[in-house]
C-alpha cells in the first residue's frame, strides 16, 4: 500500500511506501488536500498528524489513530500473510466484503472486489473462505448481460442472529433477525407509556423465548448481542405530545443498558431510536439505491436522521437528525395546546400523539394506535384537518434541512397506516413545491422501505456491526467493544 503526503504541509516526503497502492473511494487524493481515505476507512491527515478511522458504509464515529502505530505488511493481501498485520488487514477486507452484501443486498465477485478495492483474485480468496465460515452464499445468476452469468452472492441468513428491541411510548417491540437483517420472529406489548420496570421484564422474557425458539429451529450459535433503540428524553414533551404528568417517570434515570446486560448475559448497544431507523433505511431500504438523504419516521413523536455519502451521521450525542425539535408556528388546530411564545416544535403538530389527541378532542372513541385505519374510515374530515397541519408543519422544516445538508432525497416512513402515510407524503411534496424558490427544485419524497419495524430492525444490525463491521480496530488489531459489553453466554437471568 502506498501512501501519499503533501510534503508541503509536514515536511514528510512525498512518497513513504508500505506496499501496493490502495484504491481511493468518495475522498480527495492527497496531493490536492493532503487527505486520503482508503477503503471508506482511513482518513490520513498531515496536518494533524492523525488518522480518523471509520465504519465502511455504514458508521461516522471517528476514533483516532497515531499514524505512526499503523504498520501493514508489505503483502497486505497473501492468504498467508507475513506476520499479525496481514492478519489484520485480511480481517478487515472480510468485513469490507461482508458490510457490502449488507448493503447491496446482492452481487457478483467482481462487484465486490471493485467496492473493496481489492484485486479479483484476493476477492475470490475471502469469498471462498467466507463461504466456509457460512457467512455468504451463492444465490442465483445474474442475466441478460454478455459472457458468462456471473454468480451472485449474499449473506447467508444462519450466519448470526440478532436481538432488537424498540421502546417507544406507546409500544415495546421486540424482534430476532437473521444475518440478513430479516426478522425471525417478533413481540409485540402494546401498552401506552410503559414503565422501565415493564418495559425490561418484556424485553427480556422475549428476548430469552426467542432465542428458545431459535435453538428448537436449529440455529447454531446464540445471538451477537442486543440493540436497543428508544427515544431521548422520554420523560419530557407532556404538553407537545399529549401525555400525563409522571406518565414516563424513571426513564431518564434508569439504566437500561447495564439493567438488561445483567439479565441476559449478551453485550447491549443502545441508539436513539431516529439514528436506528436510519441504521434500517440505510442498509435495507432506500440506502441501498441513494447514498445522501434524511430519513422521518412519524410514530408517538416524530424522530429521523441523516445519510451522507453512504454512511448514517450520529452527531456527538446521537441525536442528528432530530426534526421534531425543530421550531414550527403554533397550530391552528382546535385540538393543539398552545405554547406561551407563539413558537412550538414539529411533533406537537406532525405525529401519531398529535393526530390522536385532535381525534379524542373531537369524541372519537376509536381514538389508539391500533384503531387510526378505522378512525379514518369513519371520521376522514377529522383526520384530513390534522393531515393539513401535519404537512404544513413539516413542509418548512423538511425544506431547511434539505438544503442545508444539500441532500436531495426525503425517506419518510412511520407507525401510520400506509394510505395515510402515502396521503401525508403528497401532501408534504405539494407544500415543498409551494415553499421552494426557483431555480431549486425540493427534494424527492418518498416512502420508507423498512416500515414501522425500522427502529427495532436498525437496534438489531448494530450487534452485527459491532462484530462483522470492518472499523479501524480490526485493521489494527485492537478489541472492539459495544457501548455497554458484558461476556457474552447462553441468554437467561
Amino acid at each position: 500500500m502506498k501512501v501519499t503526503w503533501d510534503s508541503r504541509h509536514d515536511g514528510l516526503p512525498l512518497q513513504r511506501r508500505w506496499g501496493k497502492a490502495p484504491t481511493v473511494h468518495r475522498g480527495r487524493s492527497a496531493g490536492s488536500s493532503g487527505l486520503l481515505l482508503i477503503h471508506n476507512e482511513l482518513f490520513i491527515d498531515p496536518l494533524t498528524d492523525r488518522r480518523y478511522g471509520s465504519i465502511n458504509g455504514f458508521g461516522t464515529n471517528r476514533a483516532l489513530v497515531d499514524r505512526r502505530n499503523l504498520k501493514v505488511a508489505s503483502q497486505p493481501h497473501s492468504r498467508t500473510g507475513q506476520g499479525s498485520n496481514s492478519v489484520y488487514l485480511r480481517h478487515y477486507n472480510e468485513r469490507v466484503i461482508l458490510m457490502a452484501l449488507r448493503r447491496l443486498g446482492q452481487a457478483s465477485k467482481a462487484d465486490l472486489a471493485r467496492y473493496a478495492g481489492l484485486t479479483d483474485n484476493t476477492a475470490g480468496v475471502i469469498v471462498r473462505d467466507l463461504e466456509a465460515r457460512k457467512l455468504i452464499r451463492a444465490e442465483g445468476r445474474r442475466t441478460g448481460q454478455r459472457g458468462q452469468p456471473a454468480t451472485l452472492l449474499t449473506l447467508d441468513a444462519a450466519g448470526a442472529q440478532s436481538i432488537g428491541a424498540k421502546v417507544g411510548r406507546r409500544t415495546v417491540d421486540v424482534l430476532l433477525v437473521d444475518f440478513r437483517g430479516q426478522i425471525v420472529q417478533s413481540r409485540q406489548l402494546d401498552r401506552p407509556f410503559p414503565s422501565p420496570e415493564e418495559a425490561i421484564a418484556f424485553i427480556t422474557e422475549s428476548a430469552v423465548e426467542l432465542r428458545a425458539a431459535a435453538e428448537m429451529a436449529g440455529w447454531p450459535m446464540p445471538p451477537t448481542g442486543i440493540g436497543v433503540a428508544l427515544p431521548s428524553n422520554l420523560e419530557s414533551w407532556h404538553r407537545q405530545l399529549d401525555i400525563p404528568e409522571g406518565a414516563m417517570a424513571g426513564w431518564d434515570e434508569v439504566d437500561l443498558g447495564a439493567e438488561l446486560s445483567r439479565a441476559l448475559n449478551l453485550p447491549v448497544t443502545l441508539e436513539n431510536d431516529g439514528t436506528a431507523a436510519t441504521v434500517a433505511e440505510l442498509l435495507q431500504g432506500r440506502g441501498r439505491q441513494a447514498d445522501n438523504f434524511l430519513y422521518l419516521y412519524v410514530g408517538a413523536a416524530i424522530g429521523g436522521g441523516v445519510v451522507v455519502d453512504g454512511s448514517y451521521h450520529r452527531g456527538p450525542t446521537g441525536n442528528a437528525g432530530d426534526i421534531g425539535l425543530m421550531p414550527v408556528p403554533a397550530s391552528t388546530l382546535d385540538s393543539a395546546p398552545q405554547p406561551a411564545n407563539g413558537v412550538d416544535v414539529l411533533l406537537t403538530r406532525t405525529s401519531i400523539n398529535a393526530l390522536i389527541r385532535h381525534l379524542r378532542h373531537h369524541g372519537v372513541a376509536e381514538a389508539e394506535q391500533r384503531d387510526l385505519s378505522l378512525a379514518a374510515a369513519k371520521y376522514p374530515e377529522l383526520v384530513e384537518a390534522w393531515m393539513a397541519d401535519a404537512a404544513d408543519a413539516a413542509a418548512t422544516p423538511i425544506l431547511s434541512a434539505a438544503r442545508i445538508l444539500d441532500v436531495p432525497l426525503v425517506v419518510l416512513d412511520g407507525d401510520l397506516p400506509k394510505d395515510l402515510l402515502a396521503t401525508l407524503i403528497a401532501r408534504i411534496e405539494a407544500r415543498l413545491q409551494d415553499i421552494s424558490p426557483e431555480s431549486r427544485p425540493p427534494p424527492q419524497v418518498l416512502a420508507g422501505l423498512v416500515g414501522r419495524n425500522a427502529a427495532a430492525i436498525g437496534a438489531a444490525l448494530l450487534p452485527l456491526n459491532d462484530t462483522f463491521s470492518p472499523s479501524h480496530q480490526v485493521l489494527l488489531g485492537e478489541p472492539q467493544t459495544p457501548r455497554s459489553r458484558v461476556p457474552a453466554g447462553r441468554i437467561g437471568p
